[in-house]
Formats: structure tokens, C-alpha cells, sequence
């Protein structure tokens, strides 16, 4: 089975890439340019494809002769979604057969930019007539890879919103088993899964557990959200959209926590935030600069 693949050389999709190949897929990555294309030759995608997501042409290009596509959504780019519906219809008229799309948890959260524009995506996908799997993760434990040099070094883990708000979470390695699952198998065609580690915790909480893993106190700090984004994108609709985030973060932090379904399709326990912070200790090559 060939599998065209967006976010090869991601931090996080690029997670996906040697689940596939653990199970025999044959990944043709779709990147940006030619140092993205080298990089996901490097890390075993058999063939790459220049394309842009923006340009419907380059994705009807992109998508010829494979069985299936993974796709996810660069969050906050304009015209987000429209990209994410220029990829499924691409797919559609070269008679993809699968299509495996990593969403975002509760995508009717309209006030986050990055949150419904993953429900066009979805609705076109219901509309498609393609065998479809849509994956709806909660926050990506991945996110504090980025800023675990300075809780290392000062002791502080800083956030962009209130350190009491209270988060859903999931280990982005257990997403990407469940998408190859999805890819390789009928077990999981025509389904939508919310997938969350147990429980829900906030900064006060996560600074707890580092700090009994590094053995010494590590504290929240809550930062501006505006200088956090500022420092994270350009000025435009990328920050804004990262911007409106960190406020309804800042209120409502992000319910979810019920990992049964993620619990079910994997059949073992989802990593825990406790066993990712335990493994930053132990690995610290692992944290990598994050963007969210």
C-alpha cells in the first residue's frame, strides 16, 4: 500500500512515519521544498512530492496513484481549512481509497480558529464516499518539549494562560500508533475518536509532577500570551489566531480526559503526562523547540 503522507518532517505528524513503516507501508511524503524532501527521505519516506496545500493542482498531482492519504492541518494558516478541503477532494477525484485525517478534540469550538477550521475538514471528508478515519487528539504532550530547557535550568514552567486552567492531553506517539492502525486495518474505517490520556491537569499540577521527577521544585509562571506569541509567529493571522487561543485557553482551558476510547483501540493504558515528564528527565535529547 502507497500512502501519500503530509507532516513527514514534522515534530509531531512526523511521529506517524515510522508507525507506517513499521507496518509495511510505502509513505510518498509531501513537502515543502527539497531540504523537507531530503530530511523525510532521511527518516524512510520512499518517495516525496513538492506540493503546496494552498494549490489544488499540486495536491491532484501530489495524491495520484496512492491507496491513502494522512493528512493534517498546518494549525493557524490562513485559509486552514480550505486547504484541509482542497486535499480531501484532491484525494476524492484520484479515487484514494483511504484517508486518515488528524483533527483537533472538540473541533465546535468555534472561538479557536485552529479548532473549527478542522470541522470543514471533517464535513468534507463525510461527504467524500472515500473509507474515511478522523482522529480528534487532545493537546499534544509534545508542546513541552520547547520550553523544557528552561524548566530544567530555572526551574520554571511557563505558560501563556492562567496556570490553574485545566487541560485534556495526549502523548502524540499513542496518535500515531492509532493512525497506522487506521491506515492498515478496517477496524477503525468509517470512525471519529476523541483520543485522550486519563485525566485532566493545569500548570500547578504539571509543575508538581516535575518536580518530584527532577527530584528538586520546579514552579508555574504564568507569561504574557501576547509577547508568547509574538515570540512564536509573525504578525498576522497566524498570531492572532495562536493569540484567540491563549485567551479561551486562559477561561476554559481545554475539558476532555476520557481516555476510553484511545484505551480501547490501543489495548493498553495511554501514556500518562507523569510518564512523558518521566521520560524528559531521563531522555532530555528528546525536547525540541516547540511552536504551541
Amino acid at each position: 500500500m502507497k500512502v501519500l503522507m503530509v507532516g513527514a518532517t514534522g515534530g509531531r505528524a512526523g511521529l506517524v512515519l515510522p508507525e507506517l513503516l513499521k507496518r509495511g507501508i510505502t509513505v510518498r511524503a509531501l513537502v515543502r521544498n527539497e531540504q523537507r524532501a531530503h530530511a523525510a527521505r532521511r527518516n524512510g519516506a520512499a518517495e516525496t512530492v513538492i506540493a503546496d496545500l494552498a494549490d489544488p493542482a499540486s495536491l491532484r498531482a501530489a495524491v495520484s496513484g496512492v491507496e491513502g492519504v494522512f493528512h493534517i492541518n498546518p494549525a493557524f494558516a490562513p485559509r486552514e481549512a480550505d486547504m484541509g478541503v482542497a486535499m480531501v477532494e484532491a484525494a476524492q477525484a484520484a479515487g484514494v481509497r483511504k484517508f486518515v485525517f488528524s483533527g483537533v478534540i472538540h473541533p465546535s469550538i468555534s472561538a479557536m480558529s485552529n479548532h473549527a477550521a478542522k470541522q470543514r475538514v471533517e464535513d468534507a471528508l463525510y461527504r467524500s464516499r472515500m473509507d474515511f478515519t478522523v482522529l480528534q487528539p487532545a493537546r499534544f504532550m509534545q508542546n513541552w518539549a520547547g520550553p523544557w530547557r528552561e524548566v530544567v535550568e530555572h526551574g520554571r514552567l511557563p505558560m501563556p494562560y492562567a496556570v490553574t486552567a485545566k487541560f485534556c492531553w495526549v502523548d502524540y506517539r499513542d496518535v500515531a500508533e492509532v493512525a497506522a492502525r487506521a491506515m492498515t486495518s478496517n477496524e477503525l474505517g468509517y470512525g471519529t475518536f476523541e483520543l485522550c490520556a486519563p485525566g485532566m491537569s493545569d500548570g500547578l499540577q504539571l509543575a508538581g509532577m516535575i518536580s518530584e521527577e527532577l527530584g528538586r521544585l520546579v514552579e508555574a509562571q504564568q507569561i504574557p500570551r501576547e509577547s508568547f506569541a509574538a515570540s512564536q509567529m509573525p504578525a498576522g493571522p497566524m498570531r492572532e489566531g495562536l493569540t484567540r487561543m491563549l485567551a479561551h485557553y486562559d477561561q476554559y482551558g481545554l475539558p476532555g480526559g476520557n481516555s476510553a476510547v484511545l484505551r480501547t483501540i490501543l489495548g493498553r493504558e495511554p501514556r500518562s503526562t507523569r510518564q512523558y515528564f518521566r521520560e524528559l528527565v531521563t531522555h532530555p535529547h528528546l525536547a525540541a523547540p516547540s511552536t504551541a
